[in-house]
């Protein structure tokens, strides 16, 4: 169950990213309105967490959903709470990438080991995600 769980995560984490991507070149302020979205995330990772205790699984599931959670935290406290242009501070921006990465790469790894396929359908949709971010700043 965890597995399939990860894996639905890292489908919806790569879909949202890319959507609101795609969807903050024209209208920024609808991303900015309604972004918060994304941030729902958390209540399955959260729930994948439990499972991954309950199920007695590779304590790296826990590592990587704790990751993600950090950076929905991060993303919430930038974007929402303080509402800071942090992307013009490196600073401020260093740590976001990081867990960005980090958390991309998490959801990419685990689920490869366990499917080829499955690992290849995120890691193209991770590309795809990086693609759209780029072309859309």
């Amino acid at each position: 169950m965890v597995d399939k769980c990860f894996f639905l995560l890292g489908l919806a984490n790569n879909f949202l990213l890319i959507l609101i991507f795609l969807i903050r070149k024209n209208h920024l302020a609808f991303v900015q309105s309604y972004g918060w979205v994304y941030l729902l995330l958390a209540a399955p990772a959260v729930y994948v967490i439990l499972l991954v205790q309950q199920e007695q699984k590779d304590p790296r599931y826990s590592i990587f959903l704790f990751i993600f959670l950090a950076f929905l935290a991060l993303e919430a406290l930038y974007d929402f709470i303080l509402k800071i242009p942090f992307r013009d501070n490196w600073k401020l921006l260093t740590p976001y990438l990081i867990l960005y990465y980090a958390m991309n790469y998490g959801f990419v790894v685990m689920v490869w080991k366990k499917s080829l396929e499955k690992g290849l359908v995120l890691l193209t949709l991770f590309v795809l995600q990086i693609v759209t971010n780029i072309m859309t700043h």
